[in-house]
């Protein structure tokens, strides 16, 4: 594979241009005014896989939208990589902070990017990465150079919880059969210093409702006679951590794991900068679990925020009432080993005891997942991290990390398969907020990447 530098040298404008056609269309699994560009960005990846080498490429109809299946077998005798990856992006909201519109990609320099990065909904997650992998196959293909099966399910509804993937990987079991599953919905330490997650978060995602009087009243005539749902909210939901910042539902922590001090230290060694990650923020202190560093509180320990909080008005000017109804939507970022479906119902169980009788507490589950921690000693980390090495020129460092992708979880559960989290974007890159996007360095250095993956893993599978 001693071509695939230039290869990517001579097709790089294409490869941007490429990617910035995909990232025009506005994919929002979680909106359905955007439906149809949604079932279009399937369309398009259809396409894409074709053009890349895929002999069969189908779109597979689910109870949602739909998953784009691709794959080229060569030989039933090796290996064959399966490929994760999703089209759908979360909402563009709030679009007055971006700084160019989230569907009209742009390429500007940054000082972590200073070969450009494209600045746009969907640049690192997950187009930009999926396509990285796209691309890497159609070099492969094109060059003679794929020395195993390889097999894509892109899905569209990942932002949303992935419901309809469950279904379709449940009943598609043979058809998705693999030795390694091979995802780029992570990121990276930095450009000098690759790194691979071992470890994510789970998820329980939940919505709650304070309901008092039975109308919004004036808070004038009612105000300190009848309990405010806002009020009570707000109160509700600051008694959920303690003075440590401990989280305080009774069973939260019981199937924690307390990593060894020797693993702690182990996770020390990754190159970080309390004052850059402050400076970054804009922020004069960083906050969390008394006991643990922010690098421990973001990715070893569980959370639980709110996400949003709404009530009562909001509107430009004054209106003196008291609402009939508040809501929050809350999310807690879980480990390996607790159960989602667990936690939810210890939440559920401690917010309505806390809830005054002034009020009615309606708690609504969104969706979850569950943790996910893969071994550096198997053969997918091995042949990642030579990967790494070659094109960084440094060994990747393994790396838990804060976020959640409940599938892998259930790709190990249905298809008893290991996952490889080959991610490439950056912790700056944005992703979930206004002005995301994706070095183009990064984009580049993925498809130059990725082929070495599958060349190792084949000749470490021997």
């Amino acid at each position: 594979m001693e071509n695939i530098k230039s290869y990517v040298s001579q097709h790089k404008d294409r490869f941007i241009n490429e990617l910035i056609e995909l990232l025009k269309i506005p994919s929002v699994s979680a909106d359905s005014a955007f439906s149809q560009d949604v079932l279009n960005t399937a369309d398009a990846v259809k396409d894409a896989l074709s053009k890349a080498g895929c002999e069969v490429v189908e779109i597979c109809e689910t109870p949602g939208y739909p998953i784009v299946y691709g794959e080229k077998m060569i030989d039933p005798n090796l290996p064959t990589v399966l490929v994760y990856g999703h089209y759908d992006v979360q909402p563009a909201d709030p679009i007055e902070l971006w700084d160019s519109p989230p569907f009209d990609p742009v390429i500007k320099t940054t000082d972590k990017h200073p070969d450009g990065a494209i600045f746009a909904r969907g640049a690192c997650d997950d187009k930009g990465q999926m396509y990285m992998h796209v691309k890497a196959l159609e070099y492969m293909t094109s060059q003679g150079e794929l020395p195993c099966n390889v097999k894509f399910m892109v899905e569209g509804e990942e932002e949303i919880g992935s419901s309809s993937l469950a279904w379709f990987v449940e009943r598609n079991q043979e058809k998705l059969s693999n030795n390694v599953i091979l995802i780029s919905d992570t990121g990276m330490i930095s450009n000098t210093q690759p790194s691979i997650t071992t470890g994510l978060r789970g998820l329980s995602y939940v919505e709650v409702e304070v309901t008092g009087p039975n109308r919004d009243l004036h808070s004038g005539l009612y105000g300190g006679a009848v309990a405010n749902p806002i009020n009570i909210l707000s109160k509700m939901i600051a008694s959920l951590h303690d003075e440590n910042n401990h989280i305080t539902i009774p069973g939260f922590y019981d199937a924690v794991e307390e990593l060894s001090l020797e693993e702690r230290a182990e996770m020390a060694k990754a190159p970080f900068s309390l004052e850059a990650y402050k400076n970054a923020l804009d922020i004069d202190e960083e906050y969390g679990e008394k006991g643990y560093t922010t690098n421990e509180r973001n990715s070893i320990r569980p959370t639980l925020d709110v996400n949003g909080i709404w009530g009562g008005y909001t509107g430009e000017g004054a209106k003196t009432v008291i609402a009939s109804k508040a809501y929050a939507k809350i999310s807690m970022r879980l480990v390996p080993h607790q159960e989602s479906e667990k936690i939810t119902a210890l939440f559920t169980k401690h917010f309505e005891s806390i809830a005054p009788k002034s009020v009615k507490v309606k708690v609504t589950p969104h969706h979850g997942g569950e943790g996910y921690v893969t071994p550096i000693d198997n053969i997918g980390y091995k042949a990642a991290n030579k990967a790494y090495t070659e094109t960084f020129g440094v060994p990747a460092i393994p790396q838990r990390s804060g976020g959640s992708i409940p599938i892998v979880a259930l790709f190990e559960k249905e298809l008893k398969s290991k996952t490889i989290l080959m991610g490439f974007g950056l912790d700056s890159d944005a992703i979930h907020s206004p002005n995301e996007h994706f070095g183009i360095f990064n984009y580049l250095k993925g498809i130059e990447t990725i082929p070495l993956f599958y060349k190792y893993f084949v000749e470490m599978s021997k």
